[in-house]
């Protein structure tokens, strides 16, 4: 029964008292190389874990770099798109793995990379519509990174856009989304209302101050978000695990950005 595959490894990465959940992207090495916080990958996941995230998520070949047998558990995505910085397309995500491969790899979820509006959105839709129906086989999670980006757009985190963005991740079977927070509460909750299945926000690119990323996070759970998906904020804080703890207080216990502040001083 592949629908009870997917609850039980759904239960591996989502916080069973508040329902949400803290992932920690670690895919960046293949889109923009050894980046910092990613050199050594594995003591990067030990931070987090340390620092309470749910879950992780990298390219397949770099699990064998960050397994973990020791210390505290944490879930596993394994993401099966990718493009790099250097290619005449980076919005052009292709797909490099399968269902069954990261099943094989031990993971809990898969993700897949989906920009709406690029000039290969078609492509990239069908691959979503594909990898969907496997999921499904396969009773394993999908998580779908959902994002405005291509010629015609602006702003990525238009707040049209983005309900757009997100609600074709679910129009297609994913379980989880993964999209660009709007800027405030009010336009974000248009998109959570607008997506029937749960929606997490990006870290995005580094923030100017860490109660800038705090406030963010802070302002997509209060309008409605299950959670964050949290990269280079993370992996390249002062101290990631405390910077984790951070977003853990507000993702998991609901405290407000000045209590989450005090895990970092």
């Amino acid at each position: 029964m592949p629908e009870i595959g997917k609850k039980i490894r759904l239960e591996r990465i989502i916080d069973r008292k508040s329902g949400n959940i803290l992932i920690i992207p670690m895919d960046h090495g293949i889109s923009e190389g050894p980046m910092n916080g990613l050199v050594d990958i594995g003591e990067t996941i030990n931070k987090v874990a340390e620092g309470g995230a749910d879950a992780v998520l990298m390219q397949k070949g770099m699990i064998k770099h960050g397994h973990r047998g020791y210390g505290h558990d944490i879930g596993l995505i394994v993401h099966m798109s990718a493009s790099t910085s250097l290619g005449p397309d980076p919005n052009n995500k292709v797909p490099v793995c399968t269902v069954e491969e990261a099943i094989k790899l031990g993971t809990d979820a898969v993700s897949v990379h989906i920009n709406v509006g690029s000039d290969t959105e078609s492509d990239q839709l069908e691959y979503l519509g594909v990898v969907s129906d496997d999921c499904d086989y396969w009773g394993v999670p999908l998580v779908a990174m959902m994002y405005p980006r291509g010629p015609a757009i602006s702003n990525q985190h238009d707040p049209a856009a983005v309900a757009l963005a997100a609600r074709v991740g679910a129009e297609l079977g994913a379980d989880i989304i993964k999209t660009n927070y709007t800027g405030d509460p009010d336009t974000f909750k248009d998109v959570i209302q607008g997506c029937p299945v749960p929606v997490v926000i990006a870290g995005g690119p580094k923030t100017n101050t860490d109660r800038e990323f705090l406030q963010m996070i802070h302002g997509a759970i209060k309008a409605g978000a299950r959670g964050a998906a949290a990269g280079r904020n993370v992996f390249q804080a002062e101290d990631p695990t405390r910077m984790t703890r951070a977003i853990a207080a507000i993702v998991h216990d609901g405290v407000d950005v000045d209590k989450a502040l005090e895990f970092l001083a």
